[in-house]
């Protein structure tokens, strides 16, 4: 009986006429493809942009322009510092892009990083090394090409630093990678300084220094936050291994170690205006870090976010003051 009713509806569908699809309906039907290949492509331009991390860029930025004003005692060639700034941004998207290769099997395990295009499966591990490598490849050639040796192999050598020394061995080892991999996070400062002068001087280190110095309670505050994140991939970051007074103390030393170290550019030919901002963003920094500090030893919820956040202006006003203080001079 199914069958005999089934075939009746066959038939009865089979014998109506074929209505032809209108022009609009076509229209409409490709515009709708068009719009899923453009969205598709922009997804994938996006996963890739997403690999250079670039809110770490902005910030290694931040730090490279005011000190090229300050080697230059003014404002430097501006064709020179967009070389840089392109320069710097294809070699810091490099590295960062690496990094997410080498630690796609970390990334997938910690919901920080969850998202990432290596993780999702958006981005082949494949192709992110490609990219990256290329983008190596064309950062240095590009300041090579504009700039001088020193200011290149300073390049290279923060890319190489990066991936090679702090995320596949410093990073997955000991609790001071946080520490010791602020090396390449401060190489932009001898890099916008070199790539002017063709040389570095007292205060390019002591800028180097100062970010140098900065790293720690800027990554610190972060690693508390996800300290749970890092515990899970096996990443042993202080917050991880150590108890959260010990980690308020280093926040502290280093807090300390940071504001003494920007002070000490001050006598090198900066003016008063300098030294000013220095000192009251120093404060402010010092008053965060030992907050931090007292709530660890009261133990309390740290709310390692504030000092994060205030961290990075920190950092983003002093430098804002080299360039405006070497503009005056």
């Amino acid at each position: 009986m199914t069958q005999l009713v089934d075939h009746g509806v066959v038939d009865k569908r089979a014998s109506e006429p074929v209505r032809p699809t209108s022009a609009a309906t076509l229209a409409r039907a490709q515009q709708a493809q068009a719009a899923g290949r453009r969205a598709g492509a922009l997804a994938v331009v996006k996963a890739y942009v997403s690999l250079t991390k670039p809110r770490i860029i902005e910030l290694l930025l931040i730090t490279t322009v005011p000190v090229m004003f300050l080697a230059d005692h003014g404002l430097p060639n501006l064709w020179l510092v967009l070389v840089v700034l392109v320069g710097g941004s294809l070699a810091a998207g490099a590295a960062n892009a690496l990094n997410c290769y080498i630690d796609r099997d970390i990334d997938q395990v910690m919901k920080r990083t969850s998202r990432r295009p290596l993780a999702t499966h958006t981005v082949s591990p494949r192709s992110a090394l490609i990219f990256g490598l290329t983008l190596a490849v064309v950062s240095t050639v590009l300041m090579a090409t504009f700039t001088n040796l020193l200011a290149t192999l300073l390049t290279a050598g923060a890319i190489a630093y990066y991936d090679l020394v702090y995320t596949m061995w410093l990073k997955r080892t000991t609790p001071q990678n946080t520490v010791w991999g602020g090396a390449c996070g401060a190489a932009p400062v001898l890099i916008g300084w070199a790539a002017v002068t063709g040389g570095l001087s007292w205060p390019a280190w002591v800028l180097f220094a100062v970010v140098f110095l900065w790293q720690p309670p800027h990554f610190y505050a972060l690693a508390i936050k996800f300290k749970d994140d890092y515990a899970r991939a096996g990443i042993p970051m202080l917050p991880v291994v150590a108890s959260m007074r010990r980690v308020g103390l280093e926040t502290v030393v280093y807090s300390w170690l940071t504001v003494g170290a920007s002070v000490a550019l001050w006598p090198l030919g900066m003016t008063p205006l300098y030294g000013v901002v220095a000192i009251v963003t120093g404060a402010m920094l010092l008053v965060e870090a030992h907050r931090l500090y007292g709530r660890a030893r009261r133990e309390e919820p740290l709310k390692p976010m504030r000092l994060f956040h205030w961290s990075v202006t920190y950092l983003t006003l002093l430098f804002v003051a080299i360039a405006v203080d070497a503009l005056l001079q």
